[in-house]
């Protein structure tokens, strides 16, 4: 007979996926759910949740029927830029406004990779910037300030 063994990444992949489905299945019980021809605030939520779960279960099922690579060691200078960077703009985008904000949030993700160097990083960081105030500012015509208060010309 022959042993059940895991994909030890899938696994965990699929664990973490029922785990938060799970999760938010329970917060939205709390929720007004309504029927699927008059949706409540909690029935979108409800059914992403459920998919979620059933992609983690289907996730962890594939994970015995196919050996896969050992876990490799975690990208630490890739986590310490790029999950600050969203925190970051989410901070300062009231007080620096939308064209520095965006400017510095590119700037501390590009330096993840260990290749970037400093130059490339303004460089992609300013053309970043410019490509999103041209469609979020001007093609899209939304209503936000592109500098703030903090920073007065």
């Amino acid at each position: 007979m022959k042993s059940l063994s895991f994909d030890t990444t899938n696994a965990l992949c699929g664990a973490l996926f029922i785990g938060l489905g799970g999760f938010f299945v329970y917060q939205c019980l709390g929720l007004e759910l309504g029927t699927a021809f008059r949706m409540g605030p909690g029935y979108f939520p409800l059914m992403l949740a459920l998919v979620l779960s059933l992609l983690g279960i289907i996730i962890l099922i594939q994970s015995t029927r196919v050996e896969g690579e050992p876990i490799g060691p975690v990208a630490w200078r890739g986590m310490l830029f790029i999950l600050p960077a969203p925190i970051f703009f989410g901070l300062t985008v009231r007080g620096l406004g939308f064209v520095p904000s965006l400017f510095f949030t590119a700037l501390i993700a590009c330096f993840a990779s260990q290749k970037m160097k400093p130059l490339t990083a303004i460089v992609l960081s300013i053309a970043l910037t410019i490509f999103s105030v041209a469609v979020f500012s001007y093609a899209l015509g939304l209503p936000f300030q592109r500098f703030g208060p903090w920073v007065r010309f």
